[in-house]
This record gives structure tokens, C-alpha cells and sequence, in this order.
């Protein structure tokens, strides 16, 4: 029998593996992006890139608090139909997908400050208008 403690720790990677995951393919991408119900940021990124290693766990770490955004990671090198598909022509390059459509992005390595505005601006617009 689960104990509570481990219930909870189970609902809480469950949570995370749903928030930040890994796009190797094109169906994948469909799936969990295109066709996701709540706003997702798209990370393209590569191994070889210094300043991907920098923003990849910033954006990890803004993104995995807060409720209603997924973070997804996609790799150049595994994917070029997608960096071809969006037009990618450097890394880091972050794009945010709401309901199937490119809303926002950016190219390079960016500040702190612009990286919270981007997630706080994509957030306020996935939530519904308050009465």
C-alpha cells in the first residue's frame, strides 16, 4: 500500500515529466505542443551550444512553478524538420505555442529580466479574464 508521502511525490514527478519534456520527432511535437491544451514554450537547443546550456535550466527553473505552461526542449540536431518547419537559424531560440500558433519569440541568449517578462506575458495571457 502507497503511503500519502509517496503518492504525493509520485503526483508531483508526474507533474513535472508533463510541464518540461523532450520533443524527438515531428508526431511528438503535434502531440504534446501543437495540440496542448495550455500555452507551451518551445526550446530549441543544441549540445554544442554554450549559451543553450545557460538558458535551458533558466527556463526550466521559471517555467516548473508555474501552473498552465509546459516547457518543451528540442534538440537541432534531432529534429531539423522542425528547425526547419520554424525557421530556426540560431540556437538558443525560444518560441511560444498557444493553441496551435506561434504567439512570441526570441533568438540568443537573453536576460534574466526579459526571460521572466516573456514566461509573465505568456502566463497572464493563458489565463482566463477575471469578472
Amino acid at each position: 500500500m502507497l503511503s500519502i508521502v509517496a503518492c504525493r511525490a509520485f503526483s508531483t514527478t508526474a507533474r513535472r515529466l508533463r510541464k518540461i519534456f523532450t520533443v524527438s520527432d515531428s508526431e511528438t511535437f503535434m502531440d504534446k505542443v501543437l495540440n496542448n491544451d495550455v500555452p507551451v514554450i518551445v526550446n530549441f537547443h543544441a549540445e554544442w551550444c554554450d549559451p543553450c546550456k545557460l538558458l535551458t535550466p533558466k527556463l526550466e527553473e521559471l517555467v516548473l512553478p508555474l501552473p498552465g505552461i509546459d516547457l518543451a526542449v528540442v534538440d537541432v540536431e534531432a529534429c531539423p524538420e522542425l528547425v526547419h518547419a520554424f525557421e530556426v537559424k540560431a540556437v538558443p531560440a525560444v518560441i511560444a505555442v498557444r493553441s496551435g500558433l506561434v504567439v512570441d519569440k526570441f533568438i540568443g541568449l537573453v536576460d534574466a529580466k526579459n526571460i521572466e517578462d516573456f514566461i509573465m506575458k505568456l502566463s497572464k495571457q493563458s489565463q482566463p479574464p477575471q469578472s
